[in-house]
């Protein structure tokens, strides 16, 4: 789930970057932009990244509280962080790694609790 989430989001920002600007007048151009949409490989791969981080959000959420899945995913952006550097070649900042470690220590802090603190229904 935490690598399905970002990943799903940065191949679809990847095909995006690729096909361009898109115009939505004239209806013609709607048109191309929709075809170079619907055959990028990129936007596919995406899209069944997402759908996979959707079917393993559910599957957490049915074992653990949601006071707790919610948190520990948090750990998701540092992935975004890491995988926009890695294959958006995006420039992350010290402030931003710094941030990213914030985060990694409250997911920590979350972690160390019970994961299910009500009865199973």
């Amino acid at each position: 789930m935490v690598i399905a989430g970002p990943l799903g989001n940065v191949l679809l920002g990847k095909g995006m970057k690729h096909i361009g600007g898109l115009a939505i007048w004239p209806p013609s151009q709607l048109f191309h932009a929709g075809l170079n949409i619907f055959t990028s490989g990129s936007i596919w791969l995406g899209v069944a990244s997402l759908i996979t981080f959707f079917v393993a959000y559910m599957l957490v959420l049915s074992w653990a509280d949601y006071s707790f899945v919610q948190p520990a995913s948090s750990l998701a952006y540092g992935v975004v962080a890491l995988l926009g550097y890695l294959i958006l070649d995006e420039k992350v900042s010290p402030l931003r790694w710094a941030g990213v470690a914030v985060i990694f220590l409250g997911v920590f802090v979350v972690g160390r609790t019970n994961p299910r603190t009500t009865e199973q229904v």
